[in-house]
């Protein structure tokens, strides 16, 4: 309570309201989520005299179960540079919110029942697309939610850029650079898998920066042929390697033309492990040549975020605290054009931000001899 002047000879006491926020990160982890986080938090605290944080454990299960823990500004002390999530997380598909789990339990409403319970002000949401989607589904039954856009794949609707997407460049980076001294040293062709189901960016960052003669991407499927022409005037040239970089979920012209139930059950039904090992095997039986196959997979989601995205989850943590002190709710802290915007949820759930195989991008790639297999 704090003392107020006395006016008109009455003394009035004000109550100094409580904030209570929830903050939860779901889907895959990444590089920064604890910065992004730590830059909410330390916004808050700074403007506020009195502020809760609820932690839910495991991304929206957490929110289901109600499994949470009231967080202190020193939780959110010396995480600016770890990797990983403080909180946990897990994959809850939007496409099961609605359906009971096990037990019968609506998940909705549970996930309301427990807002409600703690009585918040707020729910802060740390995500993918995937869960964008139930960040969205919350808002629309009413509850206030901010979000803040996380991947490595760089595929979230409405930010130009998500935080985790440039340390994973980094890392996918590397491991081309890596490639480069051993395939020159054996004269042999090399796939990099990157990571990347339905969108290349990561694929194409870290091809264009690792020297990549190749790069496979799901937005521009590819013709095998095409792809063997290119390691053959390679050959022509002298030059004695060859290096891919494939996005996993790289594909064909010919599997492109299949119906997404068609693919699946190829997929399902195949000998090869990823979409490389295919492309490997048809590489040999063209032109002879051995393939070695690299998979950095989940390292690129680990260690230490890189100073860029430092920075920008800081900054996005600051601009989602305004958003709450503001009560703009229904929005993601997203970043456009270098400058930090409220997007609506609604424009965000349910949209991939995917290549455009005609952007300046690909087309500079081409100019400097990068081929697409197209």
């Amino acid at each position: 309570m704090r003392e107020l002047p006395v006016i008109l000879g009455i003394k009035r006491k004000e109550v100094v309201s409580m904030l209570r926020i929830g903050m939860l990160t779901s889907g895959g982890d990444c590089q920064a989520l604890n910065a992004a986080m730590r830059g909410v938090v330390k916004t808050l605290f700074e403007k506020e005299q009195k502020v809760e944080i609820y932690g839910f454990e495991e991304g929206y299960r957490g929110l289901i179960y109600g499994n949470y823990r009231l967080l202190t500004s020193q939780d959110f002390s010396g995480i600016l540079t770890k990797g990983g999530t403080i909180l946990g997380t897990s994959r809850q598909p939007f496409k099961l919110m609605r359906v009971p789990d096990e037990d019968g339990l609506n998940k909705v409403e549970a996930m309301k029942q427990t807002y409600y319970k703690l009585n918040l002000n707020c729910l802060v949401v740390l995500g993918g697309n995937g869960t964008h989607k139930t960040a969205n589904l919350l808002s629309e039954e009413g509850l206030n939610v901010v979000t803040l856009p996380k991947t490595i794949d760089n595929d979230i609707w409405g930010t130009d850029m998500t935080f985790g997407f440039q340390s994973a460049v980094d890392i996918a980076t590397d491991a081309i650079d890596c490639i480069h001294t051993t395939a020159a040293s054996h004269g042999r062709v090399f796939i990099v898998e990157v990571m990347g189901h339905k969108v290349g960016w990561l694929t194409l960052h870290a091809g264009m920066a690792g020297g990549a003669d190749i790069i496979l991407l799901p937005e521009i499927p590819y013709d095998i042929d095409v792809v063997t022409k290119a390691i053959e005037r390679r050959d022509n040239a002298g030059k004695r390697f060859t290096i891919l970089a494939v996005a996993e979920g790289a594909i064909s012209k010919e599997d492109a033309k299949l119906s997404k139930k068609e693919y699946k059950e190829k997929i399902r039904k195949s000998k090869y492990p990823s979409v490389s090992y295919e492309i490997a095997d048809k590489i040999l039986a063209k032109t002879g040549k051995e393939v070695r196959i690299t998979v950095p997979g989940h390292t690129q989601r680990g260690g230490t975020p890189c100073p860029y995205d430092r920075v920008l989850s800081t900054r996005l943590g600051a601009a989602a605290a305004g958003m709450i002190l503001e009560k703009n709710y229904g929005k993601m802290a997203g970043i456009v054009n270098g400058k930090i915007k409220p997007i609506p949820l609604s424009e965000v759930a349910g949209r991939l931000k995917m290549i455009d195989p005609d952007s300046p991008v690909i087309q500079e790639a081409k100019a400097v001899g990068i081929s697409f297999g197209d």
